[in-house]
């Protein structure tokens, strides 16, 4: 395994941040983790990488114990944080080089280290000019390239497409996908569940603290496949409809999205719930059952929308 923990626990005070977490994370994959605002993601990742400590638990990556002393096990990460994290008023090539340099790299070696990284995420025209001038796709891409110009073996990206264009997307996406296929195990977490559903071949969601299921998109849709979701476009969404629809026989669950009222439910009650939508002075616009997507298997896990 190349990453493993062991009941993990982090408190804030009151706050149990982390309850018990146990992972396990293979070689040569690419991990999602999900979770809504406050699961403990962003703790974990922390405590994996030792930028923080855990109160307990044990944490293993290359099959070594971590600590915040283990520089030969930091030196094999790279960190794509979700904050941007560079020097604006350095160029990029000269952020690249300084981050490169200290995992020592010296000389030809670092000038070639760098020229690769800015040639993988399409900066090497762009390399003289400072970050701060580039739009948002670009600084998240000059992001990854200081995360990777070492050659780690992990590496961990946090909503690293946050706010930018669906181009500068796509790319990181591809970069990814060849990233891991040069060796590289990922761990990815977003807000996108269509990235994860695109690149993630295994997905651990976690909610309040602790990992609550775990396996590849295959298996996780299985968990929930004797469920549907049923999609309603409506020209306007009565106040009531959704406490209505609950007490259906068979809802598991509804809530708004736009104009959209989503159903996830178990049975055949379509028509049941159409009467109880026209009741409510609804005009239906469309009706779709949608096929299981992960945003539905983590909507009946957590009973939220990921970006809750």
């Amino acid at each position: 395994m190349i990453v493993k923990t062991r009941n993990l626990v982090k408190r804030y005070g009151d706050l149990l941040a982390l309850d018990n977490v146990n992972l396990n994370i293979g070689e040569g994959e690419i991990v999602g983790l999900l979770g809504p605002n406050g699961a403990g993601k962003s703790t974990l990742i922390s405590c994996i990488t030792s930028i923080v400590g855990c109160d307990s638990g044990e944490i293993e990556i290359f099959e070594k114990s971590m600590s915040q002393k283990a520089y030969d096990i930091k030196s094999q990460i790279g960190i794509v944080p979700q904050d941007l994290s560079f020097y604006p008023n350095m160029s990029a090539y000269g952020n690249v080089k300084f981050f490169a340099s200290l995992y020592g790299f010296k000389g030809k070696k670092l000038e070639n280290q760098v020229k690769r990284a800015l040639e993988f995420v399409g900066l090497w025209d762009r390399r003289k000019e400072r970050p701060k001038k580039y739009s948002g796709g670009m600084k998240r891409r000059l992001n990854i390239a200081c995360a990777i110009a070492h050659n780690p073996k992990l590496i961990i990206m946090d909503e690293p497409t946050v706010g930018i264009d669906p181009q500068s997307r796509k790319h990181i996406l591809d970069s990814i996908k060849t990233l891991n296929k040069e060796g590289a195990t990922i761990i990815y977490t977003s807000h996108y569940m269509e990235e994860v559903e695109t690149i993630c071949n295994y997905v651990h969601v976690m909610d309040k603290g602790r990992v609550i299921a775990s396996g590849t998109k295959k298996e996780l849709k299985e968990m929930v496949s004797d469920e549907k979701t049923l999609e309603l476009e409506l020209e306007e969404i009565a106040f009531n409809v959704v406490d209505e629809v609950k007490k259906i026989t068979g809802v598991k669950e509804a809530f708004v999205d736009n104009n959209r009222l989503l159903v996830v439910l178990h049975g055949s009650n379509i028509d049941e719930i159409i009467t109880v939508v026209k009741k409510c002075n609804g005009t239906i616009v469309s009706v779709n059952m949608k096929k299981c997507t992960l945003e539905d298997v983590f909507f009946a896990l957590t009973g939220r929308t990921l970006r809750d």
